[in-house]
């Protein structure tokens, strides 16, 4: 597989940020401070790497909300 140039992979890490962004955006945290934004994350993934019911439940949290685009 080829290598990605460096502005290639700076493209590329740019718009993945621009998406978990939008996924912020979407959950209506958009005004939470991040100080708490990064903490739910960080509590969320020890969560998630011990309870593999939680992650099912969470994810189809999340298939809902994303059938709810109009």
């Amino acid at each position: 597989m080829a290598r990605l140039t460096t502005s290639e992979a700076r493209k590329k890490a740019t718009r993945e940020k621009i998406e978990l962004g939008g996924l912020i955006v979407k959950a209506g945290l958009r005004y939470e401070k991040r100080a708490l934004l990064l903490g739910a994350l960080v509590d969320l993934s020890r969560r998630l790497k011990a309870d593999a019911e939680e992650r099912k439940r969470l994810t189809a949290i999340g298939a809902e909300a994303f059938g709810d685009d109009s």
